[in-house]
């Protein structure tokens, strides 16, 4: 069985190649997503189809080149932290965007089942207004 820290490097690897069906492959039926106050899709989003749907569509509809570019990877057992920067252009100011963001994944029994996002959410709401 893959452990926590190669589940995860494989979502990052998923999200390099575009790869949405492989980026959810391994989230349990009921992960917990949470996207921090001031992010465009902010709150928990639960479930696979919520996430694709709340998340990476929207994320998709409203930034072009919206990029996560992951610098480190943190094995703490079951859980594993990225570390990285986000970046793209939201389409309706034409306004490009970069921030430092931290990702907290737990995984049990070889399932993701919650991940949590740190970012300056600042420049964000910079570049959308």
């Amino acid at each position: 069985m893959r452990t926590p820290y190669q589940i995860i490097k494989d979502h990052y690897a998923a999200s390099d190649r575009g790869d949405l069906e492989g980026m959810v492959a391994d989230l349990a039926p009921d992960a917990a997503w949470t996207e921090m106050d001031g992010f465009p899709c902010r709150g928990t989003h639960v479930g696979r189809e919520a996430i694709i749907r709340e998340v990476f569509m929207r994320l998709g509809a409203e930034f072009d080149g919206y990029t996560f570019r992951l610098e480190r990877l943190l094995d703490a057992g079951s859980s594993v932290v990225g570390i990285g920067d986000y970046t793209g252009t939201y389409k309706a100011t034409g306004k490009p965007f970069h921030a430092r963001v931290t990702h907290v994944w737990d995984v049990e029994n070889g399932k993701v089942v919650r991940f949590e996002q740190f970012t300056d959410t600042l420049r964000v709401a910079e570049c959308m207004s």
